[in-house]
């Protein structure tokens, strides 16, 4: 009779021996990834403004899990080919996770050159060339995981959020491009859309009686998602589980687009 080791006992979402950088890890929906990440076994690397990531850093140890913050600011396209070289050099990255992100509320007819391009900036181009720089070891090694935080204005629309709405449609299309590109290659692209979350990103929509009451009505969970239901969509994506899953935009909405 064959014994079963230990590493054939493995589950598909163990990620021990994984390293996975993450952007944006200092509060919400990056540090709730970051925490699951870390629980399934990855070690970690930080990516975000400075001091912005401290709390995490020590949650992520505290986890017993090896983590290491760097300063960056996505939108600084010399600095991400910079830190790309830092993290990439002399480590294995199994796993990115690009999650920084912001929202500015605008009517479209005022919105300002420079709050586009702030948004578009973040949201886009920083994610896109975090994945070229990122990526490129991993298409020469023949493995690695992509994840990106899309949105469900990926999907819609949105109202007085047109730059944030823009942003998160390419980050769906950027997913699908590299999942085309490098599939192949034998790396996996795929994006999550959350839902409605009660993050920092939504406190306006919560503090709106009116806004929050039709939202809630909408979504068959009844209640706003939290970061931890995103981190196991996240881990899932990172797995061995999701080998065959690539180019896909996994939508964690409590049911709302199912209305």
């Amino acid at each position: 009779m064959t014994t079963q080791t230990a590493t054939d006992r493995r589950s598909p979402f163990d990620l021990h021996g994984k390293t996975a950088v993450v952007t944006g890890a200092g509060r919400g929906l990056g540090q709730g990834v970051a925490l699951g990440l870390a629980e399934a076994g990855a070690d970690l690397v930080l990516l975000g403004l400075p001091g912005s990531q401290d709390a995490t850093q020590e949650m992520v140890s505290g986890l017993g899990r090896e983590v290491e913050v760097l300063d960056l600011d996505v939108s600084d396209h010399e600095a991400v080919a910079r830190v790309s070289r830092a993290v990439t050099s002399g480590r294995q990255v199994d796993i990115l996770v690009n999650n920084a992100g912001i929202i500015e509320r605008e009517d479209t007819v005022a919105l300002s050159p420079e709050s586009w391009n702030r948004v578009v900036d973040i949201n886009l181009s920083g994610l896109f060339f975090l994945c070229q720089h990122i990526g490129r070891p991993m298409v020469e090694r023949g493995h690695g995981k992509i994840v990106s935080i899309a949105s469900l204005l990926a999907f819609q629309g949105g109202i007085r959020v047109v730059s944030y709405a823009a942003s998160k449609h390419g980050v769906a299309g950027i997913t699908k491009a590299l999942a085309n590109e490098w599939g192949p290659s034998g790396v996996q692209v795929n994006a999550i859309a959350p839902g409605y979350m009660a993050t920092d990103n939504t406190t306006a929509l919560r503090e709106d009686p009116e806004r929050s009451r039709s939202i809630l009505e909408r979504i068959p969970a009844g209640r706003w998602g939290t970061p931890a239901d995103v981190a196991g969509a996240a881990v899932f994506l990172s797995s061995s589980a999701a080998d065959y899953i690539n180019g896909h935009v996994l939508v964690v909405d409590g049911g709302w687009m199912a209305r």
